[in-house]
């Protein structure tokens, strides 16, 4: 699928287009919308990025969708808008339609005694070394459902990334799998340590 991309030397500092699809996305009623990823720092430091959708009827407005990732600089927020397939710009665009409605926790909110998590650190990356787009241990903690849906976004060659980065089981098998068996296959590898600590976890009889 061909794109447009608006790739600009300065950093994201302002909400900019990062990415313009040559592609449309047809909703429901037959309306047609053109699909664009739009991106910018966050109040939480991070890359946020969301898609928007520009319909090509007259007497419809544009719609967004909430945000859809968070990166940890430009060039990886530019790197996950550019493996987007058309599948995961139609669910978006159900998204963005057919927004959830927010529910009311009934559970009570203890604050904590940080307000934030504690800095990490990270070895630099080899010069012209392929770095993964996301860590999928660390998504997988923010919910199974999240790591789904952004491997989901993910090209072939992005989730063969990730497989072979992390040293997930069968990587050997990984270049001849189809798009959606490497994502089923990293997210079985990630399941598996979060099981087997539940499993230790768990109080003995």
């Amino acid at each position: 699928m061909p794109i447009f991309l608006f790739d600009c030397s300065w950093e994201l500092t302002v909400t900019e287009v990062l990415v313009e699809f040559d592609t449309t996305v047809t909703g429901s009623d037959g309306t047609r919308w053109l699909p664009r990823v739009c991106g910018r720092v966050a109040d939480d430091g991070l890359w946020e990025g969301w898609i928007e959708f520009l319909p090509l009827r007259v007497s419809a407005e544009p719609v967004r969708t909430s945000r859809e990732t968070g990166q940890p600089n430009r060039t990886a927020l530019m790197y996950w808008a550019e493996g987007l397939t058309q599948l995961y710009l139609e669910s978006a665009l159900g998204r963005a339609l057919d927004p959830p409605r927010q529910r009311r926790s009934s559970i009570r909110v203890i604050p904590p005694h940080f307000d934030s998590p504690a800095p990490r650190f990270a070895p630099d990356p080899e010069p012209g070394a392929s770095q993964p787009v996301l860590n999928p241990f660390e998504v997988y903690e923010q919910g199974e459902n999240v790591l789904w849906r952004q491997l989901s976004a993910l090209s072939r060659a992005r989730l063969l990334d990730i497989v072979t980065t992390y040293g997930l089981p069968n990587a050997a098998a990984a270049h001849d799998s189809s798009r959606e068996t490497l994502v089923s296959m990293i997210m079985a590898a990630v399941r598996r340590p979060a099981e087997s600590r539940e499993s230790t976890d768990s109080p003995r009889p």
